[in-house]
């Protein structure tokens, strides 16, 4: 049978990509991120075609942040920290899927990764200690100086922050604060707006007493070394006691800076329509009447649900 047909040229494909690695192990506050090369008028198609299974099950969600130089972002969070062990696929159906506005997405993706050990880092501004703290208790208990809050540049945010580089030698350069490429050791990145906890001898005399950095932790360089070796990925860093709260102005991971009806409020998807109310069965039976029929023969026993 003869026959012909036409296709349609998208006005344009729109790739994304995980920030993951296939297989990784991260800490129990790692959030999944898509990010595309291109805003996406239609995000709610997108959001549909993402599918994350986690063994054990969690409850988790999709919000779409505000769109970054590149293009538009969406991170997809558990609502508590995931479970130590825990395993996480993500399925994102995307190639030739419509976008909106004539684009297309460029290609399916998917992504295996594990959650490793529990770890959280306890950080109370007013104590000038950091605590790390495993489901074995408290592993490291240090000295250390935060942000000294003289300026609103200088505050150590408040909020989960979520540990996302290390280094073991960084150069830091800070302008307004009148430096640059100063060599520090032991550096791990908890937010893109500059905060590190990282080794400072020249705070020495602070740590555990007073707070006089420009927002970073500061820690001896020993202690640097030993919290240093035992970060991950996606360790959640718990901030307290501060007087600025982090935000989207802080950088890509304010996540856990939200809380979580706020979250799902900023999925594209409308929430799921609610289940309807369970039937209510009565405590007392009512009265059977005078005038009921009596039962009589053998009564028939049929094996269902539960026999």
């Amino acid at each position: 049978m003869a026959g012909k047909f036409t296709t349609v040229a998208p006005v344009k494909t729109i790739n994304a990509g995980f920030q993951l690695a296939d297989g990784q192990t991260v800490g129990i506050a790692a959030p999944v991120i898509i990010q595309f090369d291109s805003p996406i008028s239609d995000k709610a198609a997108v959001e549909r075609a993402l599918t994350v299974t986690t063994d054990p099950p969690v409850e988790g969600g999709w919000a779409w942040l505000p769109d970054e130089a590149q293009g538009a972002r969406v991170h997809w969070r558990p609502r508590e920290y995931y479970p130590a062990g825990t395993t996480v696929d993500v399925d994102a159906k995307l190639y030739g899927l419509p976008f909106g506005d004539g684009a297309y997405g460029a290609q399916d993706m998917s992504l295996h990764f594990q959650i490793g050990r529990r770890q959280v880092v306890k950080a109370e501004v007013s104590s000038h200690r950091i605590q790390v703290v495993t489901d074995a208790g408290v592993i490291m208990d240090f000295p250390c100086s935060y942000g000294e809050a003289d300026l609103a540049r200088n505050v150590t945010r408040n909020g989960i922050h979520v540990v996302t580089e290390k280094y073991s030698d960084f150069y830091m350069s800070n302008p307004a604060a009148g430096y640059s490429h100063i060599h520090e050791r032991w550096a791990v990145r908890i937010s893109n707006n500059g905060e590190f906890i990282h080794a400072n001898p020249m705070s020495a005399g602070a740590q555990g007493n007073s707070n006089v950095t420009n927002g970073c932790i500061n820690l001896s360089t020993e202690n640097a070394e030993q919290y240093y070796r035992s970060a991950v990925y996606g360790d959640p860093v718990e901030v307290t006691g501060s007087s600025i709260q982090l935000s989207y102005a802080d950088g890509d991971i304010w996540d856990w800076a939200v809380d979580w009806d706020t979250w799902v409020s900023m999925s594209a998807l409308p929430p799921p329509a609610a289940k309807p109310a369970a039937t209510q069965i009565p405590v007392t039976a009512p009265v059977t009447p005078s005038d009921a029929p009596t039962p009589s023969g053998t009564p028939t026993t049929t094996n269902g649900p539960g026999g």
